[in-house]
């Protein structure tokens, strides 16, 4: 139901005339007086956002930490979302972050609280981090674990009984099994080869229940920005499908850490062949009465699909990138011309077995639809256009990653050639408030930009340690700091790489007061580490985001200067620039840094110490970044 507006209107006064004069009250006197600070900074922030929904532009509003970036971008949005009747999104930089803003005592508490507004807010979480009942039920038939009895204790009664779902409350989200390691949520989640839209449960699920209810909302949707490239990617074919796109159309959206968008729009605008997934899809389909000559097919597509991964290991260039580089021999090509053969000919031998209804139908189609995707994807591999692709791990198996074109013309076209005012708000956008670097990232030709700093006095708060440090001896530096001292510690890594080659120089002593990420569901881990229970929490993750004042965190250790990988993705960012380092390289890590140390300080009350480690290599760079730290360096 559509809620009213927080303040009148007028006839004499136009809707952004009152916004400004509502938002002059809040910000200046209510706000204070139940005492909150009147910060000059946040008061700006949210005029320029005013500015940016009248004109309907695109703003980068680069606001330290400190100055209430949330509530200066949600008094705008919740007064834009009611003055259109579409509610506002907001897209925070992956999935733990979107429970951290709706928790009790987060600035949407604060205002509920404070200004007496009834705000409904609604939670769009990646379709990942849903429970599938499909898979859940084949895991359920193997795994005799605890964790699978109980997930299988939250599945409310009438999901399997007859009759209407609408009294069945939404269930099945990622964050209601925090003790779940992701290694096992990864085996009954959502996935990519699940076609829901001829799947049988598909009115029953969780995900489907969730959809519902956040289509539902008239202020706020909170997604990631994953799923909000998700939705974009995913937009036109579902509605030439006849299915709704996974978000409803919104006023304005806010990219909350909004520099990390470029990486979920790779993310989202990649096809993804996996080793071992079409082989095990193909097995399920081959049941008595099947027909020879497609019992053939499928074996000879199958047997070519092995031979085309072997030769893809043998193609791959060795690295310890996550992203590996791929040199296509003419064996793989040829090899990928033969299964779009075969894959031609097994479709039209489904076309006989559907007739014969031997194979169950859901089955039958969920196989033709994949199928349907990896031929597509396996026809740009072997085109050798302007494509990128690499071969990676993916929920513990290999995967041939495809990315049909550059992302900055995919989001030109998709998302900034509309007309819906969007806000990317974070402490850290620009190098020496120079836009363009992100700007240029993302394909943005037109937009509004400020920087305000951050309200708080570094130099009183804050140590920035440099040490120098041979590559062999990161591992041992760390772990003596850990010793020196009992604080709760943040160790930062470029990679999921660098996090396990020092994890796997621990004495296991040392890990015992220690998490990693992986270990568990991310947010689950965090909690624990603000609650003390962890002392030292180590990610590659959290270089942004994280919010954990106080006593909470008072140390945090880089442990790579954060460079972009070697990996294909940024050799195509590399090839499309004149000077690759000084275009790519050093203003991503720069960026990266910046926010990196951006999770120490986080309230008035906070302090702490920021070492950052140089190895050998890295030295070399130490006057490319002194310049952007908070405080010059002991």
């Amino acid at each position: 139901m559509r809620q009213s507006l927080p303040f009148e209107l007028s006839k004499d006064r136009s809707f952004f005339d009152s916004l400004g004069d509502w938002m002059g009250d809040v910000l200046y006197d209510e706000l204070p007086e139940k005492g909150f600070e009147c910060r000059d900074e946040q008061i700006f922030m949210a005029y320029q956002i005013e500015q940016a929904l009248k004109e309907k532009n695109v703003l980068f509003a680069e606001a330290g930490v400190g100055t209430g970036k949330t509530i200066a971008y949600l008094l705008p949005a919740i007064s834009y979302a009611r003055y259109t009747g579409r509610p506002a999104l907001i897209a925070c930089a992956d999935e733990t972050l979107i429970d951290q803003l709706v928790k009790e005592g987060g600035d949407i508490y604060k205002l509920t609280e404070h200004l007496g507004l009834t705000i409904d807010v609604r939670l769009a979480k990646s379709r990942n981090q849903y429970l599938c009942l499909k898979r859940f039920e084949e895991t359920e038939k193997v795994v005799t674990e605890e964790w699978i009895d109980d997930i299988a204790m939250t599945i409310p009664d009438g999901v399997y009984a007859q009759g209407s779902m609408l009294t069945v409350s939404p269930y099945g989200a990622r964050s209601d099994y925090s003790a779940i390691s992701d290694e096992d949520w990864q085996r009954v989640n959502y996935n990519a080869i699940m076609q829901c839209s001829v799947c049988d449960m598909r009115n029953r699920c969780g995900q489907t229940l969730h959809r519902s209810h956040y289509r539902g909302s008239s202020d706020l949707i909170i997604c990631s920005q994953d799923f909000l490239m998700e939705h974009l990617a995913t937009k036109e074919s579902r509605e030439r499908e006849g299915q709704l796109p996974l978000l409803p159309e919104v006023s304005m959206m806010v990219l909350d850490e909004g520099h990390l968008l470029e990486y979920a729009a790779q993310n989202a605008m990649t096809v993804k062949v996996q080793s071992y997934t079409i082989v095990n899809l193909l097995e399920r389909l081959m049941v008595d009465g099947v027909r020879e000559k497609t019992l053939y097919a499928m074996e000879t597509l199958q047997e070519h699909h092995e031979l085309f991964f072997d030769q893809l290991r043998d193609d791959v260039v060795p690295s310890e990138e996550e992203r590996k580089t791929i040199k296509k021999s003419d064996r793989l090509l040829t090899i990928g011309k033969q299964l779009l053969v075969d894959v031609e000919r097994l479709l039209e031998e489904f076309v006989f077995e559907s007739e014969l209804y031997m194979i169950p139908e859901y089955e039958l189609n969920m196989a033709e639809e994949f199928l349907e995707q990896y031929q597509a994807a396996i026809r740009i591999f072997v085109a050798q256009g302007d494509a990128v692709d690499w071969l990676e791990e993916t929920d513990g198996e290999e995967t041939l990653v495809i990315m049909p074109r550059l992302i900055t013309d995919v989001l030109e076209e998709k998302l900034f050639s509309k007309k819906t005012p969007i806000v990317f708000s974070s402490a850290t956008l620009s190098v020496n408030k120079d836009f363009s670097y992100i700007a240029y990232s993302l394909g943005i030709k037109k937009y509004q930009s400020f920087s305000v700093p951050s309200p708080f006095d570094y130099d009183e708060v804050m140590k920035v340690h440099l040490h120098e440090v041979k590559q062999e001896e990161k591992a041992s530096k760390a772990e003596k700091l850990l010793k020196d001292g009992q604080q709760q510690t943040l160790i930062l890594f470029k990679s999921k790489q660098s996090m396990l080659n020092f994890k796997a120089k621990l004495p296991m002593m040392s890990k015992l007061t220690m998490a990693f990420e992986g270990d568990r569901e991310l947010s689950a881990i965090v909690r624990d580490f603000q609650d003390g229970a962890v002392k030292t929490l180590c990610s590659y993750h959290l270089w942004e985001g994280l919010d954990l004042p106080e006593e909470a965190l008072t140390r945090v250790i880089i442990y790579d200067l954060p460079f972009p990988p070697q990996d294909p993705l940024f050799d195509a960012k590399r090839a499309f620039s004149e000077n690759p380092f000084e275009e790519v390289e050093l203003p991503f890590m720069q960026l990266r840094l910046q926010q990196g140390i951006g999770r120490l300080i986080r309230t008035s009350n906070d302090h702490g110490e920021i070492h950052i480690f140089m190895n050998e290599n890295e030295v070399q760079y130490k006057s490319t970044f002194v310049n952007i730290l908070p405080v010059q360096p002991v």
